[in-house]
This record gives C-alpha cells, structure tokens and sequence, in this order.
C-alpha cells in the first residue's frame, strides 16, 4: 500500500467514529493548546520584561551594600556612602565609569488630598535621569540648584501620579511625602512594569533633600546610601568598569586581599541573565504541567487503539487472508494513531491561537501582555502530537500485526 493509501483508510477508520475519535483526541487538544499557549505567553513576557530592563539602561551598574543573614533577620554588612561614588567618578583609577548616582530609597506615605499611598520616595542626583534614561513627560527634572540646596520638589512616575492625581496634570501641584510638603515639578514617561510591581510606582527627589528632611544620619564613613548606579562608558566596557568599581571601593573600605567585599557589584547583562533563568525555569515547570494533558491523552489513544483492534480483529484477518503482510497491518493503526493525535495538536494549536488574540493588547501589572506563537512553537508542537499518537499506538499495533488470520477470521 502506498502512504495515501494508509492515510485515506486511516481517515475512513476515524471518520466512522466521529464523537469516539474528538473525546479521544481531547486530551491531546487541552495538552497541546496549554503548552502552547503557556510557553508562548512566557517568551512574550521574557521578551517584554528584556525590553524594560534594557531601557533602564543597558550599560548600568548597581553597586549595594552587602547583608548577612543572621538569628535576627537580614542586616547591613557593608555600608556605602555618597563619598564612595564620588571616589568612583573623581578617581583616575575607574575611567571606564561615564557617570555614577548614588541613591537612598524609603518607603513613604504620600498624600495628596484624599487619596493616601504608600510609595517608594528615593533620594537620588542628577545622574539618575541619564543613567537609568527616565525621560521626563511633563514638567522638569530637578537640577543642580535643587541639589546644592536640598529643596522639597519631586518627579513622579507615571503610574504614581495617576494613582494620586488621576487624569490631572500634578505639575505644579503640593503633596505630602512623609509627612513633608512637596512640589511636583515633573512626571516620567511610563517604563512598564514586571516581577508583580510597577517600575512607574516611584517618586524621585533630591539626595540632599532625603538626607535632610528623613533623618539619614552621618555616619564617620559619611554620608550613607543604599545603591550607587553607574554607567560604564560603552557596554564593551561593563566588564572593565565592574573590575575598577571593585578596586576602588575596597581600597576605600580597606578591605584586606584575604577578605571577602563587603559590596556587592552586579551589572545589568547579569540582572537580565539572572531572569532569563528565572523565567526558563519558569515555563519548563508550567509545560510540564501542561503535559500531562498530553499524557492523558496518549492513555486515551491506546485504549482507543486497543479496543478498535478487538473491533476489526476480523477485517484483520480478511486483509491477512487476501495477502496483507504484517508490516501493513502495524502501519496502517500507527497512521491511525498518529492522525488521531495530530488532529489534536491541529485542534489544539488552533485554540492557543485563539488565546494569544484574546489577550493581546491586555494589561497585567501595567505591562502589556503578549503570547506571540512563533514558527518553531508550531513544528515542535505538531511534532510532538505525531509522536505522542505513534508511541501511543505502537502496541495495539504490534498486537494488530501479531493476530493469527485463521482465528482472526473466526471472530464474531
């Protein structure tokens, strides 16, 4: 028999039974659709999530105070200072480093008429803006004035101002942070967000002004912050300015060879690896879910398979008598199998699909969602479904090819 053979007497076979042969194949369908559906939607949110982070500022570098785990919770190791990233931008000894902002964050409460929020207020310089590329919506970014005398004004992130101003314009307008008045002279373009925040949820002010107006103490080291970001000269120049951050602090620190730093040095390539991995884990765990829908419906498919052999056993034993060979009888129910589970995997591509339209252009977390199904995902899929419907027959088969035509023909 020729493969079209096989095919359309696969297809009678299937299409006799046209209810049995779609509750077979569901299994397949629900396996098949949330793989899909679940690995697509996770490189679309991969995708995105690069996209912000990269938009934060591709040549950035974060520098933190490192932390111990103790009986009492997680405390301070290290302490870095604003005269730390002024060593870095001042010293002939770190000239892969472009820029640098030192910054201190607080968790505040900020009111603005009747509406209270809880947001994070960070102290930061200038720098911030052209490191970490915030672009300024409406209004103006502090300067170099505000700096020097520690005035009360803030930038909002964009979802921060909507959150306490809604559809208004903030500019120009006085919050409370903290208790403290504010003016508000600039509101940044929406970043998007990811990991379950928002990075518009935010209010920036002065370094000085935190210093100042939120009891930040100083220390004999001087004046304490929590991160420095830095910004290499070129992203062919991470690596080298990473080496020179660590060298200058540690002789700040007098941190000894023999010690361990007590900072912590992280560049954004590594942040972004670090969430590839996440998210890697991330999707093989929830296709893994998904599969046993697949594995359901390959149980299913075999008994389906074995109980159409019992059926046939006597068509079986007709084909035998008029000259089948056993190679024909083992291929024509593993085509069967294999159409079954490929319908499937049709059925349940054409379902994902309609997912991934479903929720394009929807927002979870301020982040537009996404499930773009690319090529690859297609053929890895359909492949899957053959191989799952041929596994899954290879045993009723074999039993099909292996039944004696004599008795075969005697079944009723």
């Amino acid at each position: 028999m020729s493969i079209l053979e096989y095919l359309l007497s696969a297809w009678q076979a299937l299409s006799s039974n046209k209810l049995r042969s779609f509750l077979t194949i569901l299994g397949i369908v629900i396996g098949v659709g949330a793989v899909v559906f679940l690995v697509s939607f996770g490189r679309g949110q991969q995708k995105q999530m690069t996209t912000i982070f990269e938009n934060m500022g591709a040549n950035a570098i974060y520098v933190s105070g490192s932390t111990r785990q103790t009986m009492g919770g997680v405390r301070p190791e290290g302490t870095l200072t604003a005269e730390d990233a002024d060593a870095l931008i001042n010293n002939n000894k770190a000239p892969a480093v472009a820029a640098v902002a030192p910054l201190y964050s607080k968790m505040l409460k900020t009111v603005y008429g009747n509406q209270i929020r809880t947001i994070n207020t960070m102290g930061s310089t200038m720098a911030i803006q052209r490191i970490l590329n915030y672009i300024i919506a409406r209004g103006s970014f502090f300067n170099d004035e505000d700096i020097r005398r520690g005035t009360s004004v803030a930038i909002l992130g964009d979802q921060a101002a909507k959150d306490l101003f809604g559809a208004a314009n903030p500019v120009g307008e006085t919050l409370r942070i903290g208790g403290r008045k504010f003016d508000v002279i600039g509101v940044c373009e929406a970043r998007g967000g990811f990991m379950g925040g928002s990075a518009d949820n935010f209010i920036m002010i002065p370094l000085s002004t935190m210093q100042s107006r939120f009891g930040i103490e100083t220390t004999p080291q001087g004046h304490p912050v929590q991160t420095i970001v830095v910004e290499a000269a070129s992203t062919s120049l991470v690596n080298t300015a990473r080496d020179q951050i660590t060298e200058v602090i540690r002789q700040r620190h007098h941190v000894r060879e023999d010690e361990e730093n007590d900072f912590t040095v992280i560049d954004m390539q590594e942040i972004l690896k670090r969430m590839d991995q996440s998210m890697a884990v991330f999707q093989v765990f929830m296709a893994s879910v998904a599969s046993i829908s697949l594995l359901v419906g390959g149980i299913g498919i075999m008994n389906i398979m074995l109980v159409s052999v019992t059926e046939r056993t006597r068509e079986i034993g007709v084909r035998k008598a008029i000259g089948a060979k056993r190679r024909d009888i083992l291929i024509q129910f593993l085509v069967e199998s294999a159409m079954l589970s490929l319908t499937g995997g049709i059925i349940g591509l054409m379902l994902a699909g309609l997912g991934s339209l479903a929720i394009k252009g929807q927002m979870m977390n301020n982040m537009p969602v996404s499930a773009p199904i690319s090529a690859d995902i297609v053929i890895m899929a359909l492949l899957v479904a053959i191989l799952t419907g041929i596994i899954s027959g290879t045993y009723p088969a074999f039993r099909a090819a292996k039944l004696d035509p004599i008795e075969s023909l005697r079944h009723e």
